[in-house]
């Protein structure tokens, strides 16, 4: 039987790695012009452009007048692009940029002239649980990965899938990944030969003797100049007599051409559910998690400022045009989403390209939300703030806002609802109280511009000669007009002379915590009013080493750790020990040395309160250590020099909240470390629940190895990790691990390494890249990290896990209000709610005239969602990329709208997407 090997010339192109992107760019530029050359001269020619739709963005940039030729070529279907706008890491984005990472490729494909229509995920470290549900939702109907498929899979095609049940047929680039003939055509002397070992290589995954899928390409490569030569040379010798060619055929076909010829069904197929983190068949590199923590950081702060404040309160409250700004974020957020660019494993300079980006696209985030808060902040009081809310839910959250007066305050809404507050701190009145020479008044007055001194403005102001005092009166707004030219007349008048008094007072102002209501994705306005209000429910009281509101009690222990205990007995000890290691290892890979020393004990320990209550009581925590100060590599181990090293923790416990907020903070000296924050769990638990990417997935203690680097069980999650009974709420993706046999939850902090990769690593068989120091990876200075701590009882998904890590990771957003005091204080604006266990928001935006919304069922039971919003009128479901499915409205009954709400039945694990018209 005569094998045939389907040849799909390709590159995989890193956009950014061990180089930043400009001249990886210049490379790309120098590949693809020689390539378009090629198959412009040559119609047998066929590329397949790494299924990342960026690449050809980047090139059109620099050659714009190739845009023809090169859809031409797209057209006719030789040049294959797409789906992607750029080849992701699936765990360090959230589900939606994922979302908007396809909507982006597949728009920019069509606009070239088509789009492989293949799932493509050749080079991730891994792959999320609901890829599956996410293709199929976009009408792809192939998955093609390499990495993180686990032993089990002993075929080229199994049936991937989702959680909700969704399956899709996925080829496994088995037996050297998207390189598997990457060496094929180097000698044509030997091409028989090497198409022979190809052929060897995969037959075992294809013993039906069907074309096997040969990947001829490699990072940064293009095809053999004369390649169409030398494959039809190959086949005419194989034709003459029979083995000349080896045995061997060879096609020349794109990925899609490939696909094409593929079925789509999934029957017959091993069934591999959920997440793809196996290490048995490639390296997945998870230390990529750890590195660079700071950039990760960055990244979810980001996400947020675009997914759940700008682009929702721009759908629901803005007429004016925030489009274009809340596409140039998505742009960067989908673009610094890229496997070698969040992830942090490249050179220092692309990281420090895509921390840039990453802020660009926060800035345009914060820039649309001020904006459409300008707009409705200009109907409050300038005395009073709007406050935005934005979970779909009526929420009560604390605030802390800057306030006109001193003693107690409380705050008021329209409608006379008050709020209680608890102080904060004062603002000082006296600013300036200077005495200068009288010549020197001129220049004192040179700080006024127009009605500003001192970042405030002007109230009242008063020359007294007899007192040879010039007195300012400031506030942080002004309705009085001032002239500067009537103090400059009035010194003239007065001849000062001497030394004068200059005094510089401003208004009596106060910060102020406070728990206020607003109503779903809504805003409502509050002003302070002199007087104490009614305590809250569930009040906070504070003691030396204890914080309680009466559903948990903290109580801080000698070493600095604390016991956590619910109103219902549910208790953990020993939480929030800082645990500190070696790390020889790269931003690819951990690797303990084989002398480690751990430092878990702090050399001192000091506790005082900062928040007495009852809104908000805090406690700091600050603990000593002697942390070594690097890894000693040639001792594998590490140096017997410290740095001293203080961490401070900041536990706060809030009126009404079942969990406490912790800040750690630490300035980090020292090198080639793992820093780790460990969570003793009230029961002993055998898998733990990370979420992440539009689901909650399960993972045990162990991880599958074979491949060479070793199997360790850190995983990533998003919003929360749960496990026996104590849920962490996380601000951004961070790595954690399930220790002591379950026993404990360890997170990591920080894992500074001053290599990219490393030739020699304990823990990883061959390199992961080249040799490049990375010493801005040991992120020197102050690290800072939040967390929410839950105890709860029974499962997760029984517990308020869902609701506690919105309220802890989406705070309300305050402005200022701009309208004349006078002006009467608006009432509450409702906006879209959605209810029902479990179910949560991943998007809402304006698309074509309407809303679209797309909500996640994260629970393991069917979930019943309802949505109301004022003025609804028809709810459509939708596929993933906003077309109706069956052609118009949803008939079925849940979808029926009554007095601006709909009722509608998900999947458990369902990724919903609706049209919804006012």
């Amino acid at each position: 039987m005569t094998d045939e090997l389907v040849i799909v010339p390709h590159t995989h192109w890193d956009r950014e790695w061990y180089l930043p992107f400009q001249q990886f760019r210049l490379q790309l530029i120098g590949l693809l012009d020689e390539v378009l050359e090629r198959m412009e001269a040559d119609p047998r020619q066929r590329f397949t452009l790494d299924g990342q739709a960026v690449a050809v963005d980047d090139y059109l940039e620099v050659r714009p007048e190739r845009r023809e030729r090169l859809t031409a070529l797209v057209k006719e279907g030789r040049l294959a692009v797409g789906p992607w706008h750029i080849l992701l890491d699936e765990f360090l984005c959230s589900g939606e940029n994922i979302v908007r990472n396809l909507e982006l490729g597949l728009r920019r494909s069509q606009e070239r002239g088509g789009w492989l229509r293949v799932g493509y995920l050749p080079d991730m470290f891994g792959h999320c649980a609901q890829m599956p549900q996410i293709l199929r939702g976009a009408g792809i109907a192939h998955a093609c990965v390499w990495r993180g498929v686990p032993a089990a899979v002993d075929s080229h095609a199994f049936a991937w899938t989702a959680p909700d049940g969704t399956a899709i047929r996925t080829e496994y680039l088995a037996a050297g990944g998207y390189g598997s003939a990457a060496g094929l055509f180097d000698d044509p002397g030997r091409v028989a030969e090497r198409a022979r070992e190809v052929a060897a290589k995969l037959r075992p995954w294809r013993p039906d003797g069907s074309p096997m899928l040969a990947m001829y390409g490699s990072d940064h490569t293009a095809p053999a100049a004369d390649l169409a030569d030398l494959l039809e040379r190959h086949n005419a010798r194989h034709a003459e007599d029979g083995t000349g060619g080896g045995g061997v055929r060879l096609r020349l076909a794109t990925l899609g051409e490939y696909f094409a010829a593929q079925p789509t069904g999934v029957e017959g197929l091993r069934a591999v559910h959920g997440e793809l983190r196996s290490h048995a068949r490639a390296n997945i590199l998870p230390g990529v998690l750890s590195v660079r923590a700071p950039l990760k950081q960055a990244m979810a702060r980001a996400e947020r400022a675009v997914e759940r404040y700008a682009e929702p309160l721009a759908a629901l409250w803005f007429d004016g045009l925030a489009e274009r700004f809340l596409e140039m974020a998505w742009h960067r957020l989908i673009e610094v989403s890229c496997h070698d660019s969040v992830t942090g494993c490249g050179c220092d300079e692309t990281a420090q390209q895509v921390a840039a980006r990453i802020a660009e696209a926060e800035q345009l985030g914060l820039a649309v939300r001020d904006m459409v808060g300008a707009r409705l902040s200009g109907r409050v009081p300038h005395d009073a703030h709007l406050l935005f809310n934005p979970t779909p839910a009526p929420r009560t959250d604390l605030v802390e806002l800057d306030v006109p007066g001193e003693g107690p305050v409380h705050l008021a809404a329209a409608d006379g609802t008050v709020f209680p507050a608890q102080p904060v701190a004062a603002a000082p009145t006296l600013l300036a109280d200077d005495t200068v020479p009288a010549g020197r008044l001129s220049t004192v007055l040179a700080r006024v511009h127009g009605s500003e001194l001192y970042g405030r403005e002007i109230t009242a102001w008063r020359v007294a000669p007899a007192e040879r005092l010039l007195h300012f009166t400031v506030a942080r707004r002004s309705e009085l007009p001032f002239d500067l030219t009537e103090v400059k007349a009035a010194l003239e008048r007065a001849r000062p002379e001497g030394e004068w008094r200059v005094v510089i007072e401003a208004e009596p102002r106060q910060r102020v915590a406070a728990l206020v209501s607003a109503p779903a994705l809504g805003h409502t306005a509050v002003r302070a009013v002199p007087g104490a209000a009614p305590g809250p429910a569930h009040p906070v009281g504070v003691a030396d080493r204890a914080l309680d509101n009466g559903l948990l009690r903290v109580e801080i222990a000698e070493d600095g750790t604390f016991t956590a205990r619910t109103a219902d007995g549910v208790e953990l000890r020993g939480a929030g020990r800082i645990v500190d290691g070696g790390d020889l290892g790269d931003t690819y890979n951990y690797a303990p040395p084989a002398h480690d020393v751990l430092v878990e004990r702090p050399e001192e320990v000091t506790v005082r309160r900062v928040a007495k209550g009852p809104l908000t009581g805090a406690v700091q925590v600050v603990r000593r250590y002697a942390w070594p100060a690097a890894g000693d590599f040639a001792a594998h181990g590490r140096t017997a020099a410290t740095e001293p090293t203080v961490v401070t923790t900041r536990l706060e416990l809030r009126a009404g909240e079942r969990f406490v907020r912790l800040a750690v903070s630490f300035d980090n000296r020292s090198d080639d470390h793992r820093v780790r924050l460990h969570v003793p769990l009230p029961r002993r638990a055998r898998t733990s629940y990370g979420e992440g990417q539009f689901a909650v997935v399960e993972r045990g203690l162990r991880a599958e190895g074979g491949s060479g680097e070793e199997p360790l069980p850190t995983f990533p999650a998003s919003a929360f990790v749960a496990a026996g009974g104590a849920a962490v709420l996380l601000e951004h993706a961070t790595e954690y691990e399930l220790v002591a046999d379950g026993g404990e939850l360890a997170l990591t902090l920080l894992r500074p390494t001053g290599q990219m990769s490393r030739n020699r690593h304990v823990w990883r068989d061959e390199p992961a890249g080249g040799e490049f120091a990375t010493p801005q990876a040991q992120c020197r200075g102050v690290r800072t990290v939040t967390f929410g701590l839950l105890p709860y009882a029974g499962e997760w998904h029984e517990a308020p896990v869902h609701e506690a890590a919105e309220s802890f990771r989406h705070p309300f957003a305050a402005l200022h209000g701009t309208a004349p005091a006078a002006t009467p204080l608006p009432g509450a604006g409702e906006g879209l709610g959605v209810t029902g266990e479990g179910v949560t928001l991943s998007a809402v935006r304006e698309r074509e005239g309407g809303l679209e919304v797309r909500l996640v069922a994260l629970t393991p039971r069917p979930a019943t969602a309802r949505l109301t919003l004022p003025g609804l009128r028809t709810v459509m479901r939708c596929d993933l990329l906003g077309r109706p499915l069956g052609g118009g409205a949803d008939p079925a009954p849940e979808s029926a709208v009554d007095g601006g709400s709909a009722v509608l039945r998900l999947r458990p694990w369902e990724i919903a997407t609706l049209r919804l018209e006012r």
